[in-house]
């Protein structure tokens, strides 16, 4: 017999913090320049366009392997996109994925033990925390950008 630890948070209100937190990091993508989001770095941190390659190829893909339960390696997509619209366009088609998946994952899931990427042997409910860690860290980094940029972004908590 399985025994759950105690629910702090609802699988529904944890998909509603995430999705905050994604569409707060798309309103920062859409108040970049189109040059300076490919271009714009500072203390040889990377592009922001290179930060979301990088969110784009481990929220959706991420979250596709633990539901199918398929241990996939950590990729970039091969697709070189030039313009900022297209990243929004991935960047939404990863919102609609990501809902769809998580009607597939049940409150037993998040304990299960799950090798992300074929590195982290941790809970579902870790790997999931860490998607969005990862994402605020690099939203940090935009901020930073956008501020150096003498653009003001949208407070932190408007999710």
């Amino acid at each position: 017999m399985k025994t759950l630890a105690a629910q702090v948070i609802t699988s529904e209100d944890l998909l509603k913090h995430w999705q905050g937190h994604r569409n707060l990091t798309r309103r920062l993508i859409e108040l970049f320049p189109e040059k300076d989001f490919f271009e714009f770095s500072i203390g040889g941190m990377r592009p922001f366009s290179q930060l979301v390659d990088e969110l784009l190829a481990i929220a959706g893909p991420g979250l596709k392997a633990i539901v199918s339960r398929e241990v996939q390696p950590y990729t970039e997509s091969p697709e070189k996109l030039i313009f900022k619209a297209q990243y929004l366009q991935k960047w939404d088609e990863a919102t609609a994925q990501i809902n769809e998946l998580w009607e597939k994952l049940s409150i037993e899931d998040f304990n299960e033990t799950f090798n992300l990427f074929g590195q982290y042997e941790f809970p579902v409910i870790q790997n999931i925390l860490y998607f969005i860690d990862n994402e605020v860290h690099h939203r940090g980094q935009a901020y930073v950008y956008l501020r150096a940029l003498g653009i003001e972004p949208p407070f932190f908590w408007e999710r």
